[in-house]
């Protein structure tokens, strides 16, 4: 077997079957990502392949660039004012070395889908492979907005801050048609659950003068953020999303609420139990919210953050100095959590991440708890960040198969900055296709072929369609034309 041939991660005929027979051509959903907006927009073609895969002004490729670390890059060639072609040498002398490593499988696969490049990226070859990709990145079909329609990709959710005023939201959805996607934007209030920060009063005027709510208390920035909540939903938003590095279940008193918010806008420490009774009682509220206008809450637990100082004062967060978190009993306080919320009926669609796996298996049993209400309102979310390899996707399939209905799952996202990861979600197909195919062939389920492809499918894209409900006012193929992908396989 060659390097990503045509059966790469397929290593049973059921498996190559459900693939190439269903799977491969399914639209994709991208309901988590990182994406800029305003990038999609301003649609501007990028100067080399180091921009979009390296680094670029607004953001970097953090899993680039520990690799490259690790392979004793220095850093001005990582992260540093460096010349672009020196920066993409140092990362194919990298990627040479990252057999084994999900990035080298992911890089191969966007050389190949995109840029038509069969061969392995090697610092030998890396001249060659710099002049053919950046010539196709010159061209129209590699502006962002045709990466994202040409990858078959009907809606992107992007990580969107409650203050934004998502400007270019609106400007993106008067080109909806044109554009082939929609571009949705998805609440992340990490600013409103990170209150050690000393910018949190600054914020907290900031979310009072877009809300239209003074915030003098806690109540009112719950009444905040019910506008924007609101503001939100006109947008086209229907989902939230909440990192929770660490989390233990406290109750307080809206007066206790009020005084932390004090000391926190004072810029004074919040002991450790006042944020513990601050994080219980804002998700709360946003539970409530959650559950008002039928949005997905997404909760992404159990990371730590920044780990090197000196690096992180130099070069701020997300770029590549976190780790897998190793809270053991976090579980059990999201159990205490969502048994308060069940007594008010206030628990909203859940989709459930872990950094650490072994949280799933207590994360898919809380959820088996909590399914009232329509179909598979619970979800345990694909293998995130570190698990994001062939195995860690094997493993969250067979632990939500054996818990709960894995012909419910809303499948794989980007999690991404990239406008090239979208063969992501072929890789995650092949795994999924190769995980069902692996049943049949001991016996665990049947050979049909129809059946076990509307599984497939379903987990592909229906479901996730069905699940979000972005598209409730007109079906995709009402709102976009049908174009051909010049990506082939």
């Amino acid at each position: 077997m060659t390097l990503l041939d045509k059966n790469f991660l397929l290593t049973n005929e059921w498996g190559k079957k459900l693939f190439f027979d269903y799977a491969k051509d399914m639209p994709i959903i991208d309901f988590h990502c990182h994406l800029n907006p305003e990038e999609i927009y301003e649609n501007k073609n990028y100067a080399n392949i180091t921009r979009v895969w390296i680094n670029e002004d607004h953001y970097g490729d953090h899993y680039k660039w520990r690799l490259m670390r690790a392979n004793g890059v220095p850093e001005d060639l990582i992260t540093g004012d460096a010349d672009d072609y020196e920066k993409f040498l140092a990362w194919a002398g990298t990627i040479e070395k990252a057999v084994g490593n999900p990035v080298y499988e992911w890089t191969h696969l966007e050389l190949r889908r995109f840029f038509g490049i069969d061969e392995p990226l090697t610092r030998k070859n890396a001249p060659e492979v710099w002049k053919k990709a950046n010539a196709l990145l010159q061209t129209d079909d590699f502006k962002p907005r045709n990466l994202i329609k040409l990858s078959n990709v009907k809606a992107v959710c992007t990580t969107d801050d409650p203050a934004s005023d998502l400007h270019y939201h609106k400007l993106l959805k008067k080109d909806e048609r044109e554009n082939g996607f929609r571009t949705l934007p998805a609440m992340r209030p990490d600013n409103l659950i990170q209150i050690n920060k000393p910018t949190f009063a600054e914020y907290i005027k900031k979310l009072s003068d877009v809300s239209g709510v003074k915030i003098e208390s806690f109540r009112d920035l719950i009444k905040a953020m019910d506008q924007r909540f609101q503001y939100f939903n006109e947008m086209g938003g229907r989902l939230s999303d909440h990192s929770l590095l660490t989390y233990h279940y406290a109750e307080a008193t809206d007066d206790e609420l009020d005084a932390i918010m004090k000391k926190a806008e004072a810029n004074e420490e919040v002991t450790g139990i006042e944020y513990d009774k601050w994080l219980t009682m804002f998700l709360e509220e946003m539970m409530k919210l959650n559950t008002k206008y039928n949005w997905t809450m997404q909760f992404h637990i159990n990371s730590i953050r920044d780990l090197n100082h000196p690096m992180f004062k130099q070069l701020g967060q997300d770029t590549g100095y976190d780790a897998m978190g190793t809270q053991p009993d976090i579980v059990s306080h999201m159990q205490k959590l969502y048994t308060k919320m069940r007594d008010t009926n206030d628990i909203p669609k859940t989709i459930f991440y872990s950094l650490n796996p072994n949280d799933w298996m207590q994360l898919v049993t809380l959820m088996g708890c909590f399914l009232e209400g329509g179909k598979q309102r619970m979800q345990l979310g694909a293998a995130w960040w570190f698990n994001d390899t062939a195995e860690g996707m094997t493993t969250q399939l067979r632990d939500f198969a054996q818990q709960s209905l894995l012909p419910n799952f809303v499948g794989m996202l980007t999690d991404s900055r990239s406008f090239l990861s979208y063969p992501r979600h072929e890789y995650f197909r092949r795994v999924l296709c190769n995980f069902i195919g692996s049943l049949v062939e001991q016996g665990r389920a049947p050979e049909d072929k129809e059946y076990l492809g509307k599984i497939v499918q379903d987990i592909a894209y229906n479901n996730a369609y069905e699940y979000f409900g972005f598209f409730s006012d007109a079906t995709p193929e009402e709102l976009f034309d049908k174009h051909e992908n010049p990506f082939q396989y």
